[in-house]
């Protein structure tokens, strides 16, 4: 009889951990292909997979450094991987993966004993799928966050019910594995392409690993997720029906009418705070006046609000804990700031042409692109190699957005103010730049470089690696994609009369200047097309063509 354990210690935790990486390896293609759209950056199940094969290796390494492999305790266990995790994060499922574990990690480590019962776990479960909706600005039904709170519920059910540790396990892979089925049912877009959603089926592996440490069984060479891999015929499965996707949090806070701004930005530290006093204080704040931050790693809390009333703000502070390092600058709306010292930029590029023009505009650069998006480390250690106070950070890429917040929280802990510009690709990151003032301070750049990027029309051609279905039709393996604003708009069979397509839609009125990005090995027939195209558009228009280099999209096309 196969022996059950009936509590985590930390060589379970360890073998929970790295059975959720052999699992990650061995069906991150799979995952990959789950993505929606069929171009060829669907990186999911890639940066799952590398968020915590570098985490885990990482806290190998300080181990053996430190003389103590093998010999940490759960609790320490579980703070060395959520601590790793954090900064080896990639894309926005890296960062998801790694809140999901400090979840676990933040429960594990209350322990003082050396192993933790069925009722610890079932509040590690819940306290991961909470920290996962909540590094989510604008969380969605039908996605990871879906499967992990229904394993969370499940694990609440069976610990309250009194049964063991093996029962839990089996009942949250049940109930992660039904949720992740209702998926398509939840997200129309999943439902259109017959699939599942691809986070959903990292997080089923990831309880089907503790399922698997639980009973000690080995990895083999089926999975429950196999159920739920690409539907190549493209037929939606039965039973699936397409509704409205249920977003929480899709509406910004009520306006009181007024155009008046704050007149100080006041920050300070908080430390030993409890989550319940947070979201007082976050609410408090939010109430004295707005750009109202309040993160924190469980141990220390970083604050920052714009407010005219520096006491109230202070005031809620004391009512959560005691600030210290307290910051008050006013925010006087000067037409030409003084200059300051210690403010550089930290950029991402997916090409070596477009690190190149970063570089020139006065950035350190971090190589990041589709199947290799930087990590939250990567980033960390950028900005730390700026050695400025103020960073202003441009992920350039809508994947690598979470990640970039993840270095801002981490930094902030370090005495370091990142700010984040979100640029969502290379174009609005070229066109931020463009505007970046190293005289001025660090929030008149972030406010004006944001704005460069969100009013720059982005697009991009591709060549389809997967058959799929698309907003512009469907489309099969070598068609040429036509993207604009992020979705698929356009499907074709010829790559030049798509990227004019492209070109036409994002060219209206009042256009001044189109930027073209080239990628590696572009046809230069292409790129002179593109630009006649463009200077007939509109009387005055400028073009710029870049050599940025990078791959899997042989144009990328700006338009402000």
């Amino acid at each position: 009889m196969r022996r059950v354990i009936t509590a985590l210690d930390a060589d379970a935790l360890r073998r929970w951990a790295v059975m959720t990486r052999a699992a990650l390896a061995a069906r991150r293609a799979e995952i990959d292909a789950l993505n929606v759209f069929p171009v060829p950056d669907g990186d999911t199940g890639t940066n799952l997979y590398l968020t915590l094969d570098q985490a885990l290796d990482a806290v190998r390494s300080d181990h053996e450094r430190c003389g103590v492999l093998g010999q940490v305790d759960l609790a320490g266990e579980a703070a060395a991987i959520s601590r790793a995790a954090m900064l080896s994060a990639r894309g926005n499922s890296g960062v998801i993966l790694s809140q999901l574990i400090r979840g676990v990690s933040e429960e594990l480590t209350r322990s003082a004993g050396e192993t933790v019962g069925v009722d610890a776990i079932a509040s590690a479960l819940e306290a991961a799928a909470r920290r996962a909706r909540e590094s989510v600005v604008r969380p969605k039904e039908g996605t990871i966050l879906s499967v992990a709170d229904a394993a969370a519920r499940a694990a609440r059910t069976v610990a309250d019910d009194g049964a063991d540790l093996a029962a839990l396990t089996t009942a949250v892979v049940g109930a992660a594995r039904e949720a992740l089925a209702r998926t398509p049912s939840q997200l129309t877009v999943l439902a259109d392409a017959g699939v599942v959603d691809a986070g959903g089926a990292g997080l089923l592996l990831f309880v089907e690993a503790l399922d698997r440490v639980v009973h000690e069984q080995q990895p083999v060479d089926r999975f429950e997720v196999d159920d739920f891999m690409m539907n190549l015929d493209l037929q939606r499965r039965p039973g699936w029906r397409s509704e409205p996707s249920a977003i929480e949090g899709d509406h910004e806070g009520e306006q009181d009418g007024t155009e008046h701004d704050p007149g100080f930005e006041v920050m300070y530290l908080l430390d030993g705070v409890e989550e319940a006093a947070l979201e007082d204080l976050r609410q408090g704040l939010d109430r004295l006046g707005d750009s109202v931050v309040v993160s924190g790693d469980g141990e220390r809390v970083r604050v920052h609000v714009h407010t005219d009333d520096i006491g109230a703000a202070l005031e809620a502070g004391l009512a959560a804990g005691h600030p210290h390092d307290v910051q008050v600058t006013p925010l006087e709306h000067i037409v030409h700031p003084p200059p300051r010292v210690g403010l550089a930029v930290v950029a991402c590029a997916a090409g070596p042409g477009i690190a190149e023009v970063f570089e020139q505009a006065g950035a350190r650069v971090v190589t990041s692109g589709p199947g290799r998006r930087a990590s939250a480390g990567e980033l960390l250690d950028a900005v730390r190699g700026t050695g400025s106070g103020d960073v202003l950070l441009l992920p350039n890429d809508r994947d690598t957005l979470l990640a970039a917040n993840a270095c801002a929280q981490a930094a902030g802990q370090e005495g370091q103010q990142v700010h984040v510009v979100e640029s969502t690709t290379v174009v609005q990151g070229i066109a931020a730049l463009a505007v970046y003032d190293p005289a001025a301070d660090a929030r008149h750049n972030q406010i004006t470089m944001t704005r460069a990027a969100a009013a720059t029309r982005h697009g991009a051609v591709t060549i389809a690696v997967k058959d799929g279905l698309t907003s512009g039709g469907p489309c099969r393996v070598g068609d040429a994609l036509g993207i604009v604003g992020g979705d698929i708009t356009i499907v074709g069979e010829d790559l030049e009369q798509v990227a004019g397509q492209v070109l036409e839609r994002l060219c209206g009125s009042g256009v001044e200047l189109v930027t073209l990005v080239a990628g590696e090995g572009v046809d230069p027939g292409l790129l002179e097309t593109l630009t006649d195209a463009a200077e007939s558009s509109a009387p005055g228009v400028e073009v710029e063509v870049v050599d940025g280099g990078q791959s899997h999209y042989p144009v990328l096309i700006g338009v402000e």
